[in-house]
Parts: C-alpha cells; structure tokens; sequence
C-alpha cells in the first residue's frame, strides 16, 4: 500500500519545525529516521495531514558529556551512537544496546530521539533509558521541560509529550566507572523487536552489591524498573541465592499481555530468566 496524501515540510531549525506543529494543530506527524513511521503510513494505520521533516536540523545530532550526563541530540542516529567513544567510555549499556536495534540499514538511518519517542515497549532504548534513570528535553511553544523516563512512557506508543512538542534531547547519567552491564533479550529472528528484554546494570563492591538496576522491554506496555528485584541484590548481595531470589522476584512484578507472539505466561518466565542471565553477565563485565 501507498500512504494517504500528505504536506510535507522540511524546516532548517526547532522553531521552524514548532511553527509547523502549531499551524496543523495536531494533526502533523515528526519524521526523524522514519523506521517506524513510514511503514505506518504505508499501512495507511497513520493518517496525518503534513509531515514535519527534522533531518535538515543539523543542530539536533550530537554526542557531549556535561554535567555528570551523556547528552544526545534527538536526531543522533544510531550508528552513530554504536560507535561514539563518549557512550562506549561513559554510557557502554547504551552501546551494547544499539548493537540489538534491527539491522545495519534500520542503525544507519534510525535515531534516539525518534525510538524513544515512538516508545514501543518492546524497544531497546526506552529499556536502557528506564534502567538508567534518563530523562528528555521536550521543546514547545512555551518553552523547554524535562521530563524523566519514569512519567514520559504512558502506554503503548503514547509518551506525555504534547502534539506540540518536539523531543530535542536526550540525557542519561553517565554509569559509574566499572559498572557491569549488560542486555538479554530473546526474540524470534535476529533484528526482530524483543519478545522479552532485560537491561541491567551493576556496581559491585566486592561480593557486595552497591547500585543495581534492571529494566525490561516487551513484558508490558511500557519499560519497567524492576525495583524490588534491585532491593534483593543491593540487600542480600552478589551470590547465586541472591541473584535467583531477585530473578524470581522480577517474573513476579510484570504483568505481560499476550499477543500472537508469545502468551503472557511465556513473556513471565522469560523476564525471569533473561534477569538471571543479565546480572551474571553483567557481574562478568562488573570490576571492584
């Protein structure tokens, strides 16, 4: 199928492109790298009056450290993101990821502001974004706001930033220096979107547990921070008692849907497991 008839517009800056939002009064769609949205529109699922193309911003695609944080430009593509050595020194859960995103074509073109704006559950990115406790800038009318991870995903492919809002930044604390990290997901093909994912990351001090954090991707509507799971490690330690009672604990706090893909259950057990192979993985990569 070909997409419904559409405007389409190509501003050279955030201010233009605001314009353009507030004259469709919501009914304009933001293309970045489009990998999610042009085969909507093939689809004719989406049915916008006007595109708003960001691709000829060049202001918006950056990598800088600042203020204890990785900044990236919401028009950063992802390969780009694969290769930057400022994420692979600062932010190396957020390189691992990108290396899981679809395939070389999709990194090429593909952007953070615009995966992560999509927020489909079951992405790679909001996961990491949940787990490292980040937080976008979204630009509008009246001005900037930061909005965290934790009130930003709402439900399936529905975020709390306005149709008149455009998602300019992303910043991520920068990890602790020896972190271990690591991202297991399971999925049918290589490249398809996760059935089940678990982002995790670890401070370990010793046999002690300093900072843990865990997230999912595709065990909800949205990514969750599995706290309790975190509480287990940071509390009863490292050990395999501990890592089983917190991988256990972790199929307990999803409450997945089931769809053709896999049944709730199945989406259950496989948060369960995939935590388990997360923390021991990350323990792997964990110095201290």
């Amino acid at each position: 199928m070909k997409p419904a008839q559409f405007d389409y517009h190509a501003p050279t800056s955030v201010d233009e492109a605001l314009a353009l939002l507030q004259r469709y009064a919501g009914d304009a769609k933001i293309l970045a790298g489009g990998q999610s949205l042009v085969p909507l529109l093939n689809f004719r699922l989406s049915r916008p009056a006007a595109l708003v193309d960001l691709n000829r911003i060049p202001a918006l695609a950056y990598i800088k450290e600042e203020g204890g944080q990785v900044r990236l430009g919401a028009m950063t593509r992802q390969r780009t993101i694969e290769f930057s050595p400022v994420v692979k020194e600062r932010l190396p859960l957020l390189g691992e990821a990108t290396r899981w995103v679809g395939h070389l074509p999709i990194r090429t073109r593909g952007t953070i502001g615009g995966s992560i704006a999509h927020a489909d559950p079951s992405a790679e990115y909001p996961a990491v974004l949940t787990a490292l406790a980040g937080e976008v800038v979204a630009r509008g009318p009246k001005g900037e706001r930061v909005i965290a991870a934790k009130d930003l995903f709402q439900t399936y492919l529905t975020t709390s930033l306005g149709a008149d809002e455009i998602l300019v930044e992303v910043r991520i604390p920068a990890m602790p220096a020896g972190a271990g990290y690591a991202l297991e997901e399971f999925a049918r093909r290589h490249g398809d979107f996760a059935i089940v994912g678990i982002a995790a990351m670890i401070v370990r001090q010793g046999p002690r547990c300093t900072v843990a954090r865990l997230a999912t991707a595709g065990a909800g509507p949205v990514p969750l921070r599995l706290r309790a799971a975190e509480e287990i490690l940071e509390r009863d330690g490292l050990g395999e008692a501990a890592i089983e009672a917190a991988a256990r604990r972790a199929a307990e706090l999803v409450s997945p849907d089931g769809d053709i893909h896999a049944s709730a259950d199945y989406r259950r057990h496989l948060t369960g497991v995939l935590t388990k192979r997360a923390i021991t993985r990350a323990l792997g990569v964990a110095r201290g």
